[in-house]
């Protein structure tokens, strides 16, 4: 992850845009278009705009990862402690607009893996994580239809993030062959998504985990104890509506589900 500087003048159009994003998402008043000189023009650029936006959310309760294909380098993003939630909770927001779904594994760290000039092995990650699980991430946006927008300018808006709700721990999650994981996603008891090992990121998830604790580090300053990592939709992008009841359950890494206010 390469780290250029930005020069003044350009940090304050970025700001101005982190400005911009958490207002519409505040207030629900949306963005239907970008002045040309705010859309970002690099992941450094975007990843200048999440810290702004993440310094106004608070604690940082973890990050989401993901990748276009399994050789693809992953891209990341904060996500607020504020914005999380256990299995079977009830989402109040106002901020809820689109709903989307994401069914996901995620792992939470019991230990700190604070930055250093030598790599973390995949073992010394392993060592770090006290639990695995299911959980489902809700998608929203600070524009009106954000797949209508620079791809540069949804990754600045935390990386299209809403919420991050998990379920119980999984029971042996070492053992787990994810390229055989299957997953199923339903809203209102009816099935929506099934698929087998279906992360666009590839299933070798420790991929992913070691990105961020390593590469990612350079921004974070490592990952400390308590936090969660995310590693990637299994189900697409789902909606819900107003009311409606969602449920993810994998073969053999356990269920979650939330609803959202009428």
């Amino acid at each position: 992850m390469s780290q250029n500087i930005l020069t003044a003048e350009r940090e304050s159009h970025l700001r101005s845009l982190a400005d911009l994003l958490l207002d519409a998402r505040r207030t629900g008043k949306t963005i239907d278009a970008l002045p040309e000189h705010l859309v970002p023009s690099s992941m450094e650029e975007a990843y200048f705009v999440q810290d702004e936006m993440m310094a106004a959310y608070g604690d940082v309760g973890g990050y989401k990862v993901g990748a276009a294909s399994p050789d693809a380098e992953p891209f990341f993003a904060p996500m607020p402690l504020i914005w999380m939630a256990a299995s079977g909770s009830t989402l109040i927001n106002p901020m809820h607009r689109l709903r989307i779904l994401e069914g996901e594994i995620a792992f939470h760290f019991a230990k700190d893996l604070p930055a250093r000039a030598m790599r973390y092995a995949n073992q010394e990650i392993a060592e770090a994580i006290s639990s695995a699980h299911a959980v489902i991430e809700v998608l929203e946006s600070a524009y009106t239809e954000p797949g209508k927008q620079p791809r540069l300018a949804v990754s600045a808006d935390m990386q299209f993030h809403g919420a991050f709700v998990h379920g119980p721990a999984i029971e042996n999650w070492k053992s787990v062959d994810w390229a055989l994981e299957s997953v199923e996603l339903a809203v209102d008891g009816v099935i929506r998504v099934e698929r087998t090992g279906s992360n666009p990121g590839g299933t070798d998830l420790m991929r992913l985990l070691s990105w961020v604790v390593n590469e990612g580090a350079k921004r974070t300053g490592g990952i400390r104890a308590g936090q969660w990592i995310t590693t990637g939709s299994w189900t697409g992008n789902t909606p819900a509506t107003p009311g409606s009841e969602a449920a993810v359950r994998f073969t053999s890494s356990g269920s979650v589900k939330l609803s959202f206010a009428s």
